[in-house]
């Protein structure tokens, strides 16, 4: 056995000088699924709104605050739905904790690697400006380093493994973000 082989969808890892076999899950390790960390830091900013309310409060806004938060969310929502697509044409699986089965670059990853990251993004600070949250909106900063750090780095290592010069030439090609 190689260093790197598959078996019953998990990496079977031969490490020198082990005199072991170790076995990993075969998909990224993140450090938090992303519904959780996008859906549960919106919950929390707005139990935040509703106890210590910064701002207006919650809905507090005016319609031109609902008006053009909503349309940047759905912009957002276009976006998760376009790149979820692409996942679906290419047979792969899209939740973090599945194992990615091919490498997708059309559609929205033409211009992003992460065009899914910046679809939701673009949803939590929709919702966020349309709901008028002021504890979201100081919650973006921590969201964007643990998206950053805890989920993009850590699937591109994994991508990179997985793929080879496949991917790293797709990372030479592709900007992270825009």
């Amino acid at each position: 056995m190689g260093p790197i082989e598959e078996a019953d969808g998990a990496r079977v890892k031969n490490f020198a000088g082990a005199g072991r076999l170790m076995t990993e899950p075969d998909h990224a390790p993140v450090v938090v699924r992303p519904p959780i960390l996008f859906g549960g830091t919106l919950v929390l900013a707005f139990v935040l709104e509703a106890v210590v309310p910064l701002g207006p409060g919650l809905g507090g806004g005016t319609g031109r605050a609902v008006a053009v938060g909503l349309s940047i969310a759905v912009l957002g929502g276009a976006i998760v739905a376009m790149a979820a697509n692409r996942f679906n044409q290419a047979g792969t699986n899209l939740p973090t904790w599945e194992p990615t089965l091919a490498l997708v670059k059309t559609g929205p990853f033409r211009f992003s690697r992460n065009p899914i990251y910046i679809g939701l993004l673009l949803i939590y600070f929709g919702l966020a400006t349309a709901l008028t949250s002021v504890w979201a909106l100081l919650f973006l900063p921590a969201l964007l380093a643990i998206v950053h750090y805890g989920i993009v780095l850590r699937e591109e290592a994994y991508l990179a493994e997985k793929f080879g010069a496949a991917y790293t030439s797709y990372q030479a090609r592709v900007p992270r973000w825009l």
